[in-house]
């Protein structure tokens, strides 16, 4: 799928000056792939381009605020322009606010539902403007176990990553429909070790945390990657996906009640935190913060998780034929004694 013909892939990430996207970034390049980077902050963004060309791969800095439609349209145009045909978009650029809901204002809301959820909108219809024609191309949006889950003290950011999932559903939909070859994935993830969460608006009284376990970004990317060249319709990274979003279908009631127990001290580390930190919600913080946050001696990288969830099919199978041959088995000795 990320490769047409002997040519590189061409590839747009979005949020791609730190985190998951910069992770992503560096993932595409070693295929030497021509990336389109985007995101708001530049010193960021040429930090990625530079390790993107020592990679490997080339690289257009596109600063963009994915919140304006306009301008991501712009950013695609000059894509195709410089670097060629897009082959895959990866929607990830995301903004949030720690706070409980009361305290949390409507700006605050609408800001949040701006980035991360018509973000991908925009990304979506820029990029679909271009593949439809070409019956051809990947949208990936990178999503989270919070999209079928809300937590405590992160309503706006839940509540955008669930916007996402009926957008998608209604994309999947249509694009079936009309027998498109455009095909999108949704990459739900477990907490991360990124830069968000020291730069992220928060009126917590201690410092902001993933829930453990947290995993590094280079799990995301690699999930990433695998999907622009699969056509899988969602793919679960970690067990603790799976641990979420199953056990939120089964006993919601359950979740509600551990929540309300748990989740608001999993969230936070035992650092106070700053009433004057800076933060990352109207514009970006100056610097380039990398594709890692502060979590390193807590983070995880377990790619053996990862592998079962891209090869589920084949070990459900072999299972139901353990099961099976298990049970003629015990038949066998039943029908003998």
């Amino acid at each position: 799928m990320t490769r047409i013909g002997t040519n590189p892939p061409v590839v747009v990430i979005t949020g791609a000056s730190a985190g998951v996207g910069r992770a992503t970034s560096r993932a595409f390049a070693d295929r030497g792939a021509r990336i389109g980077l985007i995101a708001r902050g530049r010193d960021g963004l040429e930090a990625t381009r530079r390790e993107v060309e020592r990679r490997g791969g080339q690289a257009l800095v596109l600063p963009c605020d994915v919140a304006d439609a306009q301008a991501v349209e712009n950013a695609a145009e000059a894509v195709e322009r410089e670097l060629g045909p897009i082959d895959v978009w990866v929607n990830n650029a995301m903004v949030s606010v720690f706070s409980p809901i009361l305290e949390i204002t409507p700006e605050d809301f609408r800001r949040v539902t701006e980035v991360t959820y018509l973000g991908y909108v925009h990304g979506t219809l820029a990029a679909l403007k271009r593949m439809k024609p070409r019956d051809r191309g990947k949208i990936i949006q990178v999503g989270s176990a919070l999209a079928y889950r809300g937590i405590p003290l992160q309503s706006a950011y839940c509540a955008a990553k669930h916007a996402i999932q009926g957008f998608n559903d209604s994309l999947r939909a249509e694009l079936l429909h009309e027998r498109s070859r455009v095909r999108v994935t949704s990459i739900q993830l477990p907490a991360m070790n990124t830069p968000q969460f020291r730069w992220v608006k928060s009126r917590l009284p201690r410092k902001g945390q993933p829930v453990p376990p947290i995993y590094q970004p280079e799990i995301a990317a690699e999930a990433i990657l695998w999907a622009s060249d699969h056509n899988r319709r969602e793919l679960f990274v970690g067990v603790p996906t799976y641990q979420v979003i199953l056990g939120n279908k089964l006993v919601p009631a359950v979740g509600d009640w551990y929540l309300s127990r748990y989740g608001y001290d999993s969230q936070m580390g035992d650092e106070p935190q700053a009433p004057d930190q800076p933060h990352n919600l109207w514009e970006p913080l100056p610097g380039d913060r990398g594709a890692h946050g502060a979590f390193n001696a807590q983070a995880i990288n377990p790619r053996w998780e990862l592998q079962c969830s891209i090869h589920r099919n084949a070990i459900l199978g072999g299972l139901a034929l353990v099961g099976v041959v298990a049970a003629g088995l015990a038949w066998s000795r039943l029908s003998s004694s």
